[in-house]
């Protein structure tokens, strides 16, 4: 039976769950977290290197042993089990009141990441309200390598450096992602229409964008135990599979991993890569819509910011085609 109990969100009672309806979610969670980063780990023992995956531990600092932690999420408490309390007593951003009934602090995560909350959720919500461009074709990945002998994966391009040049300059870069622009090549920053930055990230980035959708991963990293364990594994996966579209779509020959390519210099190419752009569009649209619930949660009755300094959203807001 669940019970409501007073507890670190204000003036809100918490749900109290007892350890027989949340065990099962923990356990599950574990092993859907294990199966989802197996081959890294195995990969891992190996000292073997993987040109698709590996970037989502290596850019997004991603830790399996963290991503099995199944969190219940704000304004959930746990009941103590056969065993005592859960084992989130233990974890930052905890407490454990004199019943055993351990709870995510809401003040205590706040003291230390309220910044970076606001900002989450003026992101994401700034995301959300425009609507999502998809007519850049993925060419972010071939303004990667433009007109540069040297590559980040050792693999060859598909249409050799000259082929892959020649598909740069017959497109246009539309690039909203600060994120991937920054790695252009020197060449191939003034291709882009639009130059963003840091700090009009939150002007320009759109739902469309595969790297904004991916980064669902990120924040739901960053906001760390105040997400729900499924949420949190939702957007790691998301993040995994966008990853595969963006590396098959990219200008490297992928076939030594099985991958095939999407050639979006054809147009069979680009009407496949808009139709999966799209889906996981919607996709990651719902991962962030619970995103941006999150952060209200948190942020509800949270003292306002002791200061104010830039915010992007001030700017007029971008078109997603412009």
């Amino acid at each position: 039976m669940q019970a409501a109990r007073s507890g670190q969100q204000g003036s809100e009672p918490l749900t109290s769950i007892p350890a027989a309806s949340w065990l099962p979610l923990f356990e599950a969670h574990e092993k859907r977290a294990d199966s989802l980063t197996a081959g890294h780990r195995a990969r891992r023992a190996t000292g073997e290197r993987h040109a698709i995956d590996d970037f989502l531990y290596d850019y997004y600092g991603t830790r399996p042993s963290v991503l099995r932690r199944w969190h219940p999420g704000v304004g959930i408490s746990l009941e103590p089990g056969p065993n005592g309390p859960a084992p989130h007593r233990q974890w930052r951003w905890y407490s454990t009141d004199a019943d055993g009934v351990v709870s995510f602090d809401v003040t205590a995560f706040l003291a230390d990441r309220a910044e970076s909350v606001r900002f989450i959720h003026r992101l994401l919500s700034a995301i959300a309200s425009r609507p999502a461009f998809t007519g850049c074709f993925g060419l972010h990945e071939w303004a990667m390598v433009y007109r540069q002998r040297e590559h980040r994966h050792p693999l060859p391009l598909r249409l050799g450096q000259e082929g892959t040049d020649a598909v740069v300059e017959s497109h246009q870069i539309r690039c909203t992602h600060f994120d991937a622009f920054r790695f252009f090549t020197p060449d191939a920053v003034s291709l882009n229409r639009l130059q963003p930055t840091r700090e009009s990230q939150a002007e320009l980035d759109q739902p469309g964008c595969l790297h904004a959708s991916m980064d669902c991963h990120k924040w739901a990293t960053k906001l760390g135990p105040a997400v729900p364990g499924d949420l949190a594994l939702d957007c790691f996966e998301l993040a995994r599979d966008i990853r595969l579209l963006d590396m098959q779509a990219s200008p490297y020959d992928f076939s030594s991993y099985g991958e095939p390519a999407v050639a979006i210099e054809t147009p069979e190419g680009k009407a496949e890569y808009v139709a999966r752009q799209r889906a996981f569009s919607q996709r990651a649209g719902r991962l962030r819509a619970r995103l941006i619930d999150v952060c209200a949660a948190l942020l509800e009755g949270a003292e306002p910011p002791a200061r104010v300094g830039h915010d992007p959203l001030r700017h007029p807001l971008r078109t997603a085609t412009s």
